[in-house]
């Protein structure tokens, strides 16, 4: 499902106010997604449209993240897993990753002293291969991880470093290492053993019920591979440093509108 943004006036108007509050009442009388996942993509080119360098639209994009926390928390939903870099953006130039790094380093900081996340018992946790970051970012992620570990009520993870291919690659060396080690008979692994060795493991519920790109690509672009296998894909027109709360309403009416198989 691809949505386009024809009229910026409407934006603004008193009409757009008014849907916005009746689309939130009808939505909340639905089915809320337990767990959401995230690919927030078009950054860099919301950049060039306005004419403005990459780290703008990198910190504009890390604006709308901090929005989404509270739509979030609003709506009910309480699993959130983010797309933030994946391992195939560690080859982008040197310059832009530098400013990438540090706009990640502070926005964790910020977080971390943010009484959001402790209000709300939200446990904060980076996924992917978080040993490639620079070691002030894996410091701050260790320190998330540390003062959050024993919350459940609300997930909060940040994909760093992450890709699908290496997420199953890991969970393969994990499983493989049992068997050596004398902790595990091969015709024991099933489904469950392989979960329990992703990144998601901690989750109450690691497959997302819906999972959401924006910039109008429509790939997932390996994000969440073994995760995603029943997920409602929705893919929206916007730029990412350009979401707001209706879009993502939106997106829950179209996966409220949708039949669940789960392969049934």
């Amino acid at each position: 499902m691809t949505f386009r943004i024809k009229d910026a006036v409407f934006h603004m108007s008193g009409l757009y106010r008014f849907y916005s509050r009746r689309l939130e009442r009808e939505i909340k009388t639905g089915d809320i997604p337990n767990h959401i996942a995230l690919i927030l993509d078009g950054n860099r080119r919301w950049a060039r449209r306005h004419l403005t360098v990459p780290s703008t639209g990198h910190g504009r994009g890390a604006d709308a993240v901090e929005n989404l926390l509270d739509w979030c928390e609003e709506l009910g939903i309480r699993i959130i897993t983010l797309y933030v870099l994946s391992s195939e953006n560690l080859s982008r130039d040197d310059c832009e990753l530098e400013d990438l790094y540090e706009l990640i380093r502070q926005r964790l900081e910020k977080l971390l002293a943010d009484p959001r996340i402790h209000r709300s018992r939200m446990r904060v946790k980076g996924i992917g291969r978080i040993e490639m970051l620079p070691e002030s970012v894996q410091d701050v992620l260790a320190r998330l991880d540390g003062a959050t570990d024993r919350y459940d009520n609300h997930f909060l993870n940040i994909a760093l470093a992450y890709g699908g291919q290496y997420e199953m690659v890991d969970a393969v060396r994990k499983i493989a290492k049992k068997i050596s080690d004398g902790r595990l008979d091969i015709d024991d692994i099933d489904r469950e053993e392989i979960e329990s060795n992703l990144y998601t493991s901690h989750l109450p519920q690691s497959s997302p019920d819906m999972i959401l790109r924006t910039s109008g690509e429509k790939r997932l672009s390996g994000f969440l591979m073994w995760q995603s296998a029943y997920s409602e894909l929705i893919f929206m027109d916007i730029f990412w440093p350009e979401f707001r709360k209706i879009d993502l309403m939106r997106a829950v009416r179209i996966f409220q509108k949708r039949t669940r198989r789960v392969g049934r």
